[in-house]
C-alpha cells in the first residue's frame, strides 16, 4: 500500500509518501510545501492545494492520512491551521483517496510506542523504521512520514483483525 502522510501547517505543510505492507516501510518521497508568511492567507492556501495536487498526481498514493485537530492555546493559530487542514482534506477528497485522521497520541504510540514521546524520539524512530542513511531535514516532512507509518500500521491491523473474524 502506498500511503501519503500530511502534517498540516500554514507556513510549512509536510508530506511523506511510503510504500508499506503494514510491517515494513519504504520511503518513496518526502518534502515540504512552503508558503510565504507575507503572502495573503488565501494565496497561501491556494499554494498548498496546488502543490499537494502535484504530489498526488506524481506519486499516486492509495490512501492518505492527516493529523487530527488538537487543542491549541492560541485560538487564531488554531483557526488558521483548521483552514489549512480543510484545504488538505478537500484536495485529498478531490483525488478520490481514502483519508484517515489520527491524534498526535495515536501517531506517537504507533511510531515510538509511547504517546507522550518527544519530537526527537519520533524523528529517530522514523529514520530507524525506514532504515534511512540520510537524515530527513524537514521536521514537517518527518512528522508527515510518521502519520503515514501510523496509518499503514493501523490499516494492516484492521486487515488482520478482519481475517481473524
Amino acid at each position: 500500500m502506498r500511503v501519503l502522510g500530511i502534517d498540516c501547517g500554514t507556513e510549512h505543510t509536510g508530506y511523506g509518501l511510503i510504500e508499506s505492507d503494514g510491517r515494513t516501510h519504504r520511503m518513496i518521497a518526502a518534502g515540504c510545501i512552503n508558503t510565504s508568511p507575507k503572502a495573503p492567507f488565501e494565496s497561501r492556501l491556494l499554494v498548498i492545494a496546488v502543490e499537494l495536487r502535484k504530489v498526488i498526481a506524481t506519486h499516486a498514493p492509495d490512501a492518505a492520512a492527516v493529523e487530527a485537530v488538537f487543542y491549541a492555546q492560541n485560538v487564531k493559530t488554531a483557526l488558521k491551521l483548521s483552514h489549512a487542514r480543510g484545504v488538505v482534506l478537500l484536495t485529498i477528497a478531490e483525488a478520490g483517496l481514502y483519508v484517515a485522521e489520527y491524534s498526535p497520541l495515536e501517531i506517537k504510540t504507533s511510531v515510538v510506542g509511547y504517546g507522550r514521546a518527544e519530537k526527537q524520539q519520533v524523528k529517530l524512530m522514523v529514520h530507524s523504521l525506514l532504515g534511512l542513511q540520510n537524515k530527513i531535514e524537514s521536521e514537517d516532512a518527518c512528522d508527515a512520514i510518521a502519520v503515514a507509518i501510523c496509518h499503514a500500521t493501523h490499516a494492516n491491523y484492521q486487515v488482520q483483525l478482519g481475517a481473524a473474524r
